[in-house]
This record gives structure tokens, C-alpha cells and sequence, in this order.
């Protein structure tokens, strides 16, 4: 299938977003659009957005995890067809684009993510090898075989993997690579958190924090490779942020270690289709 083909088969899919898909949708996936509708709102009131993202100084700790997915964009983008899977404002996509990707996708449910996302792509000047579209990640309506590259962050969690991986698997091309960035829901005070910020997330979505027993039935689908685990210590540098440098070299130490790292915020890992 050459590009052109793909963006005649991503127009089909677009075309089909209307009401009808949409009341077509579960309970679970109309709680998401609307979720992610205000989450993805720039233009709410003074106060609504800060109280929606209250964790943000944590994200601003995760220097590390950000380099290390920035750079493998980089690395696996250049001549590729690039899937940001569920791509929010579509930031990934856009750096695969810029990193010379033949086609950067970015598919999410939330109508105002996408939005998002084509405005980024017309301002950072990458339009021409972009596709933003509203859809069902569980049933992307893309065709077999038709994705070198995925990237899915922070989001599979809002999944039913039982239907994500397979479809996933079905995209993706013969020796295809996806990479993973999760929360890990192994440390007992990051899930107490979560517990006592229900207004962050869905219900859903904090039920389902991926641990290893998803990692077991990703290997049903694909071959798992490249774990890695991301950021303990650095959390604190959400109240001082000048240890930052001192913490992130701790957890570069301690995160190797076999029980430690399984008090990670995050993990990343890879999937491949053989």
C-alpha cells in the first residue's frame, strides 16, 4: 500500500466520525471523549484547567523518561509510517514528523485533542506529512499491516487491552516496533495517590495501571523487549526542584536493582511484531 493509499483509507475512516459513530460507542468510551474533552480545553476558566492537572509538577520531573522517548522518535522515525496511539495534542507525532517520518498519524477519541493536535502540526509547520483523526483505538478502522512505527504514552491504561494488543498487532507491519510509556502500579504510596485525586482520571483509567501481568499478556501478541523503569527518587523534585540533577542520578543507580525498580513511577518497554 503506498501513502496516498493510506490517506484515502484514513479520509474513509475520518468521514465515518459523526453522530452516528459516536452513539454507536459504550459508556466506557463516551466517559473518555468526555473526560478528555475538558482535560484537552485550553480555554477554560482561570482555575478549571490548574485544578485538572494539579500533578503537573510531578511531569516536570520526568526529565529522564522525556529525553529517553524524544530520542527514540528520533531513532525510528525517518522514512516510516508513525502511529501516535491515542495521541492527545498530538506532540509525539509531531516530532516523528519532524524527524523526517513519511507519515506522522495521530488517532484519539477526544474531538478536541485532535483539534489540538492539527493546530500544532499548522504551527510547527508539518501539515504536509501529518493525519489527525478522531477514532476508536480499539478499532481503528486503519488497514492490515499498514504501521512501521507506534508510539503509545501514557494511554494504554485507558484501554481494554484484550482488544487493543490484537489490534495493535493487526496495524502493525511484519517487524514493526512499538514502544510503551506507562505509570506502574506496583508502589504503594503512588497508588494511594491516585486514590485520593479521583478527579485526575477515570474510573476506569486507575483501575487499570498497567503492572507485569500486562507485560505477560503482551507476550501472547508480540515479543517483549527493552524494559525500563523511570523515576523514584526524582518525584521529590516536585518540592525542590534544584535536587533534580542529585535524584535522577539515584534513580539511574537504584532502578536497576531488582525489587527497586519495581517502586517506579513509570516504565517503558518495547513490542515487537516478528
Amino acid at each position: 500500500m503506498t501513502t496516498q493509499e493510506l490517506i484515502e483509507q484514513l479520509d474513509t475512516v475520518s468521514k465515518k466520525t459523526n453522530e452516528e459513530w459516536l452513539a454507536s460507542l459504550d459508556e466506557r468510551k463516551q466517559k473518555e471523549i468526555e473526560f478528555h474533552n475538558i482535560d484537552k480545553d485550553k480555554t477554560l476558566a482561570e482555575g478549571e484547567y490548574e485544578k485538572l492537572h494539579e500533578n503537573a509538577k510531578f511531569y516536570q520531573t520526568a526529565h529522564l523518561i522525556n529525553e529517553y522517548v524524544d530520542a527514540w522518535i528520533a531513532q525510528h522515525s525517518k522514512g516510516k509510517i508513525f502511529l501516535d496511539y491515542a495521541c492527545g495534542d498530538g506532540e509525539n507525532a509531531v516530532k516523528a514528523a519532524k524527524a523526517g517520518a513519511e507519515l506522522a498519524i495521530g488517532l484519539d477519541i477526544s474531538d478536541v485533542s485532535i483539534k489540538n493536535a492539527h493546530a500544532l502540526a499548522e504551527k510547527e509547520g508539518v501539515l504536509r506529512n501529518t493525519y489527525f483523526l478522531q477514532g476508536d483505538c480499539e478499532n481503528t478502522g486503519l488497514p492490515n499491516e499498514s504501521v512501521d512505527v507506534v508510539i503509545c504514552s501514557g494511554m494504554l491504561h485507558h484501554l481494554d487491552l484484550s482488544y487493543a494488543f490484537p489490534e495493535l498487532r493487526r496495524i502493525l507491519k511484519r517487524g514493526g516496533v512499538l514502544l510503551a510509556v506507562e505509570a506502574l502500579d506496583c508502589n504503594p504510596a503512588i497508588k494511594a495517590y491516585r486514590m485520593l485525586t479521583p478527579h485526575l482520571r477515570t474510573d476506569w483509567e486507575k483501575r487499570h495501571i498497567l503492572s507485569y501481568k500486562e507485560i505477560g499478556f503482551a507476550k501472547r501478541f508480540f515479543e517483549v523487549k527493552n524494559i525500563r523503569h523511570w523515576h523514584l527518587f526524582s518525584i521529590a523534585a516536585a518540592y525542590v526542584p534544584s535536587a533534580l540533577p542529585l535524584l535522577n542520578a539515584l534513580d539511574e543507580v537504584f532502578l536497576k536493582l531488582p525489587l527497586v525498580k519495581l517502586m517506579s513511577w513509570m516504565f517503558t518497554f518495547e513490542l515487537h511484531k516478528k
